[in-house]
């Protein structure tokens, strides 16, 4: 009979202090030692360094350090130029030079796919990441909480396992244009005195300043998320906003009542300015609404794209699914080497834009539809219609698991998976591929310069 290992408790305690050697970082871009063969994540440190660190937390199966003194520095550390960089948590990699960085990230997907597959790794190929030519101001949307400091109205992130708001007035990754709207926002809304949220109160208004631009056409979004839908000054805010800001075409306000972290509500109310921004991908224009998904750092989301449409392989003949398809971005990407495509989401706001994308460039083989894949391609599969090649791009969490069942039952000839979390993709690989699915490469991207995360894009091909 198999017996499960038992995992010795951990023999370290809170306080004590370590000599380490870092032998790799973890999925969440902290370094990680071993101290008598026991697990210890050291945020900050770096592969090959020698460090001192304190343990600040002891779980079951690892402990959590600090370093005090790095006794041997790594050769690729630099000084991170931000400077709330230690205090935000926002990035995590700054302190790394960037070509190292991308190393990692492929070897992070690497870790994945030993911990959580039964895969061949010698077999396995993944490719170096593609990384960006200028890693800063690649991120075309801030969402930043709003907070008094005293008389200061200040909008940051919290800092890492805390509710310690940092203002962030000149953040390194993200556009300039969201940077220099959301000061001015911040400035408006003190000049004009309108009260601001309480977190811990659960009183106030002005929740989140949350602002998109579109980084081809030059059109902003502002979207101000409040407690309830009464705006004070409502009027005078929109005056401001429009007079010391031209470059914001749209102004939206979004109200969210609930005692939650997640930023939007379910109400979104028009204020003035269009109701959408547009933005360019290639040779594809976007509508996007406020709350419609769109990925964050356009410039490697071509690149991306193009990986995925060299993973789908198409020859003009093929029927297209795109699940999880957003305001259909990928869908589109594939339309013209395709002879049918059909996208779904659970966001309605989403579907809309996505078939407003698709009427705009004349597209009559793409269609949308409001709803979960493994809802809709049974239906479809009853009703005679069949895909050839499945995309998925799922959250964090992976692909639901009934969809992962009815992909298996439906058996496209191929898959592509576009992944934003390692240990989810390789789970979920791991399953189809003991269902008949074959991994024929995984391409990382670096759609996040300076963070732990890294984009993937996995091509599956089903064997006979």
């Amino acid at each position: 009979m198999n017996q499960k290992p038992i995992h010795k408790a951990i023999d370290m305690k809170k306080g004590q202090k370590l000599p380490l050697t870092i032998k790799r970082l973890g999925i969440n871009g902290e370094g990680v030692g071993y101290f008598k063969k026991q697990v210890v994540f050291v945020p900050g440190a770096l592969p090959n360094e020698e460090v001192v660190a304190e343990v600040t937390k002891v779980n079951q199966r690892f402990a959590e350090a600090k370093v005090v003194k790095i006794r041997k520095r790594s050769k690729e550390r630099i000084d991170p130029p931000c400077p709330v960089y230690d205090q935000c948590g926002g990035c995590q990699l700054q302190h790394m030079n960037y070509h190292a960085t991308l190393r990692e990230k492929r070897d992070m997907v690497r870790q994945a796919f030993e911990r959580h597959t039964k895969l061949n790794m010698n077999q396995l190929v993944i490719h170096d990441t593609i990384g960006m030519e200028d890693p800063w101001d690649y991120r075309n949307k801030s969402q930043l909480q709003v907070a008094k400091r005293g008389e200061e109205v200040i909008a940051g992130l919290y800092a890492m396992n805390s509710h310690k708001l940092i203002d962030l007035t000149e953040c390194k990754v993200q556009h300039q244009s969201t940077n220099k709207v959301t000061e001015v926002v911040k400035q408006i809304l003190s000049d004009l005195n309108v009260p601001i949220y309480n977190e811990r109160k659960h009183k106030g208004v002005i929740r989140t300043i949350v602002t998109r631009v579109g980084f081809e056409t030059g059109q902003v979004q502002v979207v101000l998320v409040t407690k309830e839908e009464e705006l004070p000054r409502k009027d005078a805010i929109i005056s401001e906003i429009q007079k010391r800001l031209p470059e914001v075409t749209s102004i939206i306000q979004n109200v969210n009542g609930q005692k939650t972290s997640i930023i939007f509500g379910e109400k979104t109310v028009h204020l003035a300015g269009e109701e959408v921004i547009e933005e360019k991908l290639g040779d594809l224009s976007f509508t996007l609404s406020a709350r419609a998904f769109f990925q964050l750092n356009p410039t490697q989301t071509v690149k991306l794209y193009n990986v995925v449409k060299r993973a789908a392989a198409l020859t003009g003949k093929e029927k297209v699914v795109d699940a999880y398809c957003g305001v259909g971005t990928i869908g589109l990407w594939l339309a013209n080497e395709a002879a049918e495509v059909r996208g779904m989401d659970v966001i309605e706001a989403s579907i809309k834009d996505a078939r407003v994308n698709a009427k705009n460039h004349g597209f009559h083989h793409v269609s949308y539809e409001v709803g979960k894949a493994e809802t809709l391609l049974p239906r479809w599969q009853k009703d005679g219609w069949k895909p050839d090649v499945v995309v998925v791009d799922p959250p964090r969490t992976g692909c639901d698991d009934k969809l992962l069942q009815t992909i298996i039952e439906v058996k496209p000839k191929r898959m592509v998976y576009v992944s934003c979390n390692p240990s989810t993709l390789a789970k979920d690989v791991d399953r189809l591929s003991k269902k008949g699915y074959k991994v024929k490469s995984i391409q990382p991207v670096d759609m996040f310069p300076w963070t732990a995360q890294v984009e993937s894009v996995t091509e599956l091909v089903r064997e006979k």
